[in-house]
Parts: structure tokens; sequence; C-alpha cells
């Protein structure tokens, strides 16, 4: 079964994994997942505390019992952490890991056989632990985004973009343009992720929004992204959490109209197209209806 196939998380809240204050804080935040960060958000001299603050926090919270997904942020491979990272987490079960600075497929391949051997020596099923890499942050990676679809990954959760270590990687200044949006390297490695995730067939999760006090504008960057394609997105505050939620969840609105096109479909099963309200409407827009209804949770989405 392919991730899109299935509900997709619409939030996922970064939490430093040194910082007792903030883990403590992760059961009430709200977010579809969280991410527990060994990487950019740990300091050298604290990367080894938080590998076993991250692992007694996971063993702590069975994975059956979470109402919220546990994932880890763990150090690249060119760290030389990254093998220490996963042998102290997979005990704990986490649901999923989030790679970063990979330069393509074989990266996360490479993470994905090592994850084989931890889940057998840990009794984990099989395959439990899925994968969600950083896929742009690297010089290289933009050009290997299109050999995901064929790759073959049955661990990837999806795929997601950052801008801040490929403008750093690159030796650009920013990576905004004059208007204070994203220049056009930015914007172009952000279209092809979205493409490279529908085409393999799971969910294109968008990078974070950095002003974590401008929620209107937070609400208005994700409805955009929803309507994009994109799946949920990356914060780095609680405070963003009910934004990101919300604007990608369908309103009542979308779900009803969801249905009613469903609906006509099943009146008419040997039809191309069909009419509502005056408009034509055809095989397309009943497969975005039933995705609709998916992501909405919907019974009537079959």
């Amino acid at each position: 079964m392919t991730t899109e196939a299935m509900k997709p998380l619409r939030s996922f809240l970064f939490i430093p994994g040194d910082s007792e204050k903030k883990l403590g804080k992760v059961d009430g935040c709200g977010a579809d997942a969280v991410i527990l960060d060994l990487e950019d958000a740990v300091a050298p001299a604290n990367k080894a505390l938080a590998r076993q603050m991250v692992a007694d926090f996971l063993k702590a919270r069975p994975k059956e019992g979470r109402t919220t997904q546990l994932w880890v942020r763990v150090n690249p491979f060119d760290t030389g952490l990254t093998a220490d990272d996963v042998a102290a987490i997979v005990p704990g079960a986490p649901d999923g890991i989030m790679q970063p600075k990979i330069d393509g497929p074989d990266c996360v391949r490479a993470l994905s056989t090592m994850l084989d051997k931890l889940e057998a020596e840990a009794g984990l099923a099989a395959g439990a632990i899925r994968i969600l890499p950083v896929a742009t942050e690297t010089p290289l990676a933009p050009f290997r985004l299109g050999d995901f679809a064929k790759a073959g990954l049955t661990r990837l959760a999806g795929l997601t973009w950052g801008a801040e270590d490929l403008s750093s990687a690159v030796g650009a200044s920013t990576n905004l343009g004059a208007d204070g949006k994203w220049a056009f390297t930015y914007q172009m490695v952000r279209s092809l992720t979205l493409m490279a995730a529908h085409a393999s067939g799971v969910p294109a999760y968008e990078t974070l929004y950095v002003d974590f006090r401008d929620d209107e504008g937070l609400r208005a960057s994700c409805r955009a992204a929803r309507a994009e394609g994109w799946s949920g997105r990356i914060a780095i505050h609680p405070a963003q959490v009910a934004g990101i939620n919300e604007s990608f969840s369908p309103s009542d609105e979308e779900v009803a109209f969801a249905r009613r096109v469903i609906a006509a479909f099943a009146a008419e099963p040997n039809a191309g197209t069909v009419g509502i309200d005056g408009k034509m409407y055809d095989i397309p827009h009943l497969k975005a209806a039933r995705k609709t209804l998916a992501i909405a949770g919907d019974a009537h989405a079959d």
C-alpha cells in the first residue's frame, strides 16, 4: 500500500532532543507527528545526551498507546553519527525517521538496510519504521528527485524539502528574492519535490514557515500549498500546529461537494462525465473527491 492510500499526516512539529522541558510538552502539542531532533537543534557537545534522552523518551511511550506519532531526525551520514543514532532509537520503536542532507534514493536505501537489521534484533515488524527524507539539502540532491519514483523504497513515507541547508551549501547569501518570496532556485526545487513525491505515490510535505508569530501568513501559505498538492507541513513552534492542521484539512464545504461528486457518478456508473449545478465533471474530479474524503476520514471515500 502506498502512503497516499493512507491518510497523510498534516503536521510535523520539531522538538529538540536535548530539551527536557520541550519533550515534556509533546503529549499535548496537537501535532499529528513530532520530530525529536538529534541534528541541527542539538549542539555538538550535546549529541550523546540528546540521543539517550530521545531513546528513553521513546521507550517510555509504547507505540500502541501513542496519540501523536513519534519520529526522530537523525544526523546525516557524513557526520559519522547516523549508526549510533539509529541503534539507540530503534528499540523504542519510533514511527519514522527524518533523514536529512541526502544526495538521493541511495542514501535512503542505505538507511533502510541499516533498519532491516536493527528491527529484527529489536523484535519489530520488518518495515515498521518509515523514512521521510529531506530531499533537497545538497547541490546534488535536486538532480536525483525523479529517481525516487523507480527506487522501490518501501519505507518511503513522503518527501519534504528545505531551503536553508541548500542555500548554505551553494554559498548563497539568501534564499529569498527581492519580493521576500523564494528565489527561483528554491521555487524550482520545491516544485520538483512536489512532482517527485506524487510520481513516487507518497505525500509531499511543505517546508517550515519561519515566522511562528504570523498565524495569518502561515494559514494563507498552507492553504496555497494544499491547493498545489502538498499534504502537510513542518512546524517549528507549537503555535503553528493548529493553523497547519486546519489548513490542510478539507472544509465542510469541500467534503459536502466531494460527496455530491461521488453520488453523481454512483447514479450513472457507466458515465465518464456528470453534470452538477450546470458544470461538467469527469473522472479526475471523481478521483479528487475520493481523495478529499479519504483525507477527511469519511466513510464515503470508496
